[in-house]
């Protein structure tokens, strides 16, 4: 009943998105009840009622089908460095466009912003692309990452230093914003080259790929058995802990981003990827 009620909460500002290839609601039932269960089984229900958490799930069957689970889906939250990703996703946008050229300095500030998380480098790259620029693309209808007529996205209205926001997002006034949903459905893009070419998706996968910070969903996932590659991205502010990433392997093909406001959030996010873990486990037994 609570994941329901968290679910139905955002109903009305559900996305609508009808593009090929796309990640559009709605969810898989099926699997939204048994993340539901998952979830509260594993003591997150306070959570999902408060609106501290956010959990979103991608399954990938091997015949291309893509099933999705959301708990708070659309909620936007404090994301810290993980709209990083978003960054990453401008950077990819001009220069498939002509735009930028992607020369030695820049190729390095684009990895070492993922990969560890740099600062400096992230706002380097978002001189580059432009801070302006980067909302424009978030906000363009092409991509469609942040809508603020419907529950906001991935947004950058900050510098990654001490500096102010310069632009606050509309819908929930946040420097450094997203909602599990959209950034599922930006990797998902990259899976399928649906916002991207083949040629940029591939690139910015090779920037999320082998991740350098082992803490939260990458610990989580270190406790499984089983040999899996991670593209991966996270981030963390005070009690905003945020985290994001493709896991290939062993027979699974999933996605996984969650977010949760919590002085715990990190060892909750690591043991959330696992029950998210042994979840899609489940949904490929017959």
């Amino acid at each position: 009943m609570i994941l329901l009620l968290a679910t139905a909460a955002h109903a009305a500002t559900t996305p609508d998105y009808h593009r090929p290839g796309d990640l559009a609601p709605p969810q898989d039932e099926q699997l939204e009840a048994a993340l539901g269960k998952t979830l509260c089984a594993a003591g997150y229900c306070p959570l999902l009622a408060d609106d501290s958490l956010a959990v979103a799930l991608v399954i990938m069957d091997s015949d291309g089908d893509a099933h999705l689970a959301m708990a708070n889906g659309h909620r936007m939250m404090y994301a810290a460095s993980l709209p990083k990703v978003a960054i990453l996703f401008g950077a990819m946008v001009e220069a498939q466009s002509g735009v930028l050229t992607i020369d030695p300095a820049l190729e390095d500030d684009l990895q070492r912003m993922i990969r560890v998380s740099c600062n400096p480098c992230a706002t380097r790259v978002l001189e580059r692309v432009g801070r302006e620029r980067l909302l424009d693309i978030l906000m363009d209808s092409q991509y469609d990452l942040y809508d603020e007529t419907r529950s906001g996205g991935l947004w950058v209205g900050k510098d990654y230093a001490k500096r102010g926001a310069y632009r606050r997002d509309p819908v929930a006034k946040l420097s450094h914003g997203a909602t599990v949903y959209q950034v599922a459905r930006l990797y998902y893009s990259l899976e399928n080259h649906s916002l991207l070419n083949k040629t940029y998706s591939e690139r910015m996968l090779n920037a999320m790929k082998d991740p350098a910070i082992a803490h939260k969903f990458v610990a989580g996932l270190k406790e499984v058995d089983g040999d899996f590659e991670l593209w991966r991205k996270s981030g963390t502010w005070k009690n905003f802990h945020a985290d994001s990433v493709i896991v290939k392997g062993e027979g699974l093909h999933y996605i996984a981003v969650a977010m949760v406001e919590n002085p715990a959030g990190e060892v909750i996010l690591r043991d959330l990827i696992q029950h998210l873990h042994r979840l899609v486990q489940a949904h490929g037994e017959p």
